[in-house]
Protein backbone atom coordinates (compact mmCIF):
# COMPACT_ATOMS: atom_id res chain seq x y z
CA UNK A 1 0.00 0.00 0.00
CA UNK A 2 1.30 3.47 -0.82
CA UNK A 3 0.60 6.89 0.65
CA UNK A 4 1.64 10.35 -0.47
CA UNK A 5 2.55 13.13 1.93
CA UNK A 6 2.14 16.87 1.44
CA UNK A 7 5.46 17.20 -0.36
CA UNK A 8 4.45 14.63 -2.97
CA UNK A 9 6.84 11.92 -1.80
CA UNK A 10 5.56 8.35 -1.91
CA UNK A 11 5.87 6.03 1.08
CA UNK A 12 5.40 2.27 1.01
CA UNK A 13 3.57 0.46 3.80
CA UNK A 14 3.98 -3.30 3.91
CA UNK A 15 3.77 -4.22 7.60
CA UNK A 16 7.36 -3.08 8.14
CA UNK A 17 8.42 0.49 8.91
CA UNK A 18 7.48 2.93 6.22
CA UNK A 19 10.04 3.44 3.46
CA UNK A 20 10.31 6.75 1.70
CA UNK A 21 10.75 6.53 -2.07
CA UNK A 22 12.78 9.47 -3.39
CA UNK A 23 11.08 11.48 -6.13
CA UNK A 24 14.06 13.54 -7.29
CA UNK A 25 16.01 12.58 -10.41
CA UNK A 26 19.60 11.39 -9.94
CA UNK A 27 22.23 13.76 -11.28
CA UNK A 28 23.69 11.29 -13.86
CA UNK A 29 20.23 11.10 -15.47
CA UNK A 30 19.19 14.70 -14.93
CA UNK A 31 22.15 16.28 -16.76
CA UNK A 32 21.81 14.32 -20.04
CA UNK A 33 18.03 14.76 -19.89
CA UNK A 34 18.44 18.54 -19.70
CA UNK A 35 20.98 18.45 -22.53
CA UNK A 36 18.54 16.45 -24.64
CA UNK A 37 15.78 18.95 -23.87
CA UNK A 38 18.03 21.84 -24.87
CA UNK A 39 19.01 19.98 -28.04
CA UNK A 40 15.35 19.64 -29.02
CA UNK A 41 14.30 23.16 -28.05
CA UNK A 42 17.26 25.13 -29.44
CA UNK A 43 16.24 24.86 -33.13
CA UNK A 44 12.68 25.89 -32.24
CA UNK A 45 13.94 28.91 -30.29
CA UNK A 46 16.24 29.86 -33.17
CA UNK A 47 13.27 29.66 -35.53
CA UNK A 48 11.24 31.98 -33.30
CA UNK A 49 14.13 34.42 -32.89
CA UNK A 50 15.10 34.61 -36.56
CA UNK A 51 11.58 34.56 -38.03
CA UNK A 52 10.76 37.74 -40.04
CA UNK A 53 7.89 38.78 -37.79
CA UNK A 54 7.47 42.26 -39.34
CA UNK A 55 7.03 41.02 -42.90
CA UNK A 56 5.22 37.83 -41.89
CA UNK A 57 1.63 39.13 -42.27
CA UNK A 58 2.32 40.28 -45.82
CA UNK A 59 3.99 37.01 -46.72
CA UNK A 60 1.16 34.93 -45.31
CA UNK A 61 -1.43 36.78 -47.37
CA UNK A 62 0.39 36.26 -50.67
CA UNK A 63 -1.28 33.92 -53.20
CA UNK A 64 1.75 31.65 -53.36
CA UNK A 65 1.70 31.02 -49.62
CA UNK A 66 -2.05 30.34 -49.62
CA UNK A 67 -1.61 27.89 -52.47
CA UNK A 68 1.18 26.11 -50.59
CA UNK A 69 -0.89 25.97 -47.39
CA UNK A 70 -3.89 24.62 -49.28
CA UNK A 71 -1.76 21.97 -50.98
CA UNK A 72 -0.20 20.98 -47.65
CA UNK A 73 -3.60 20.68 -45.99
CA UNK A 74 -5.02 18.56 -48.81
CA UNK A 75 -2.05 16.23 -49.06
CA UNK A 76 -1.68 15.83 -45.30
CA UNK A 77 -5.37 14.99 -44.90
CA UNK A 78 -5.26 12.50 -47.75
CA UNK A 79 -2.07 10.90 -46.42
CA UNK A 80 -3.67 10.58 -42.98
CA UNK A 81 -6.70 8.87 -44.51
CA UNK A 82 -4.49 6.46 -46.46
CA UNK A 83 -2.45 5.70 -43.35
CA UNK A 84 -5.60 5.01 -41.34
CA UNK A 85 -7.23 2.80 -43.96
CA UNK A 86 -4.10 0.73 -44.56
CA UNK A 87 -2.16 1.11 -41.32
CA UNK A 88 -4.82 0.20 -38.74
CA UNK A 89 -5.49 -3.26 -40.26
CA UNK A 90 -1.73 -3.87 -40.46
CA UNK A 91 -1.33 -2.89 -36.80
CA UNK A 92 -4.18 -5.20 -35.83
CA UNK A 93 -2.58 -8.03 -37.80
CA UNK A 94 0.74 -7.55 -35.98
CA UNK A 95 -0.92 -7.26 -32.56
CA UNK A 96 -3.63 -9.89 -32.68
CA UNK A 97 -2.45 -12.69 -34.98
CA UNK A 98 0.42 -15.14 -34.99
CA UNK A 99 2.09 -15.92 -38.30
CA UNK A 100 5.57 -16.91 -39.42
CA UNK A 101 7.89 -13.96 -39.88
CA UNK A 102 5.86 -11.50 -37.83
CA UNK A 103 9.00 -10.02 -36.31
CA UNK A 104 10.49 -9.57 -39.78
CA UNK A 105 7.32 -7.85 -40.98
CA UNK A 106 7.44 -5.51 -37.97
CA UNK A 107 11.05 -4.69 -38.80
CA UNK A 108 10.07 -3.89 -42.38
CA UNK A 109 7.29 -1.62 -41.11
CA UNK A 110 9.73 0.36 -38.99
CA UNK A 111 12.35 0.59 -41.75
CA UNK A 112 11.05 3.89 -43.20
CA UNK A 113 11.54 5.46 -39.76
CA UNK A 114 15.32 5.07 -39.98
CA UNK A 115 15.76 5.84 -43.67
CA UNK A 116 17.14 9.30 -44.47
CA UNK A 117 14.61 11.41 -46.39
CA UNK A 118 16.76 11.38 -49.53
CA UNK A 119 17.02 7.59 -49.46
CA UNK A 120 13.28 7.28 -48.94
CA UNK A 121 12.60 9.60 -51.87
CA UNK A 122 14.95 7.67 -54.15
CA UNK A 123 13.34 4.39 -53.07
CA UNK A 124 9.88 5.74 -53.90
CA UNK A 125 11.11 7.03 -57.24
CA UNK A 126 12.66 3.66 -58.12
CA UNK A 127 9.43 1.91 -57.16
CA UNK A 128 6.75 4.29 -58.42
CA UNK A 129 8.54 6.51 -60.92
CA UNK A 130 7.73 6.42 -64.61
CA UNK A 131 10.45 3.79 -65.13
CA UNK A 132 10.11 2.27 -61.67
CA UNK A 133 9.41 -1.31 -60.72
CA UNK A 134 5.68 -0.67 -60.33
CA UNK A 135 5.45 2.80 -61.84
CA UNK A 136 6.14 1.62 -65.38
CA UNK A 137 3.09 -0.62 -65.22
CA UNK A 138 0.97 2.17 -63.74
CA UNK A 139 2.05 4.41 -66.59
CA UNK A 140 1.57 1.89 -69.41
CA UNK A 141 -1.66 0.29 -68.17
CA UNK A 142 -3.51 3.15 -66.48
CA UNK A 143 -1.66 6.28 -67.58
CA UNK A 144 -0.88 7.14 -63.94
CA UNK A 145 2.32 9.09 -63.30
CA UNK A 146 3.09 9.88 -59.66
CA UNK A 147 6.34 11.91 -59.60
CA UNK A 148 5.84 15.68 -59.26
CA UNK A 149 2.09 15.32 -58.74
CA UNK A 150 -0.22 15.84 -55.78
CA UNK A 151 -0.86 12.09 -55.61
CA UNK A 152 2.88 11.53 -55.46
CA UNK A 153 3.12 13.88 -52.48
CA UNK A 154 0.33 11.95 -50.74
CA UNK A 155 2.14 8.66 -51.35
CA UNK A 156 5.41 10.07 -50.01
CA UNK A 157 3.74 11.47 -46.88
CA UNK A 158 1.90 8.20 -46.24
CA UNK A 159 5.17 6.29 -46.66
CA UNK A 160 6.73 8.38 -43.91
CA UNK A 161 3.71 8.64 -41.60
CA UNK A 162 2.26 5.12 -41.73
CA UNK A 163 5.03 3.44 -39.67
CA UNK A 164 4.36 5.86 -36.79
CA UNK A 165 0.66 5.02 -36.89
CA UNK A 166 1.23 1.26 -37.14
CA UNK A 167 3.65 1.17 -34.21
CA UNK A 168 1.41 3.36 -32.05
CA UNK A 169 -1.79 1.44 -32.80
CA UNK A 170 -0.05 -1.91 -32.37
CA UNK A 171 1.21 -0.87 -28.94
CA UNK A 172 -2.27 0.29 -27.98
CA UNK A 173 -3.84 -2.97 -29.13
CA UNK A 174 -1.28 -5.01 -27.22
CA UNK A 175 -2.02 -3.03 -24.07
CA UNK A 176 -5.80 -3.37 -24.53
CA UNK A 177 -7.63 -6.29 -22.99
CA UNK A 178 -8.39 -8.85 -25.75
CA UNK A 179 -11.16 -10.45 -23.68
CA UNK A 180 -13.73 -8.02 -25.08
CA UNK A 181 -13.00 -9.25 -28.60
CA UNK A 182 -13.02 -12.85 -27.41
CA UNK A 183 -16.40 -12.29 -25.74
CA UNK A 184 -17.78 -10.88 -28.97
CA UNK A 185 -16.57 -13.89 -30.94
CA UNK A 186 -18.09 -16.30 -28.42
CA UNK A 187 -21.41 -14.51 -28.93
CA UNK A 188 -21.28 -15.26 -32.64
CA UNK A 189 -19.48 -12.24 -34.08
CA UNK A 190 -16.84 -12.80 -36.72
CA UNK A 191 -13.33 -11.48 -36.16
CA UNK A 192 -13.97 -8.63 -38.58
CA UNK A 193 -17.20 -7.73 -36.81
CA UNK A 194 -15.40 -7.79 -33.46
CA UNK A 195 -12.72 -5.54 -34.93
CA UNK A 196 -15.29 -3.13 -36.37
CA UNK A 197 -17.73 -3.07 -33.45
CA UNK A 198 -15.41 -3.61 -30.46
CA UNK A 199 -11.76 -2.87 -31.24
CA UNK A 200 -12.18 0.32 -33.26
CA UNK A 201 -14.59 2.02 -30.84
Amino acid sequence: MTTTDKSGAVTLESGSPRRRVPRGAPLPLLVPALVALAFLLLPLLALLIRAPWRSLPGQLTSPEVWQALQLSLITATAATAVSLVLGVPLAWLLARTEFPGRGFVRALVTLPLVLPPVVGGVALLLALGRNGVVGQWLDSWFGITLPFTTAGVVVAEAFVAMPFLVISVEGTLRAADPRYEEAATTLGASRFTAFRRVTLP
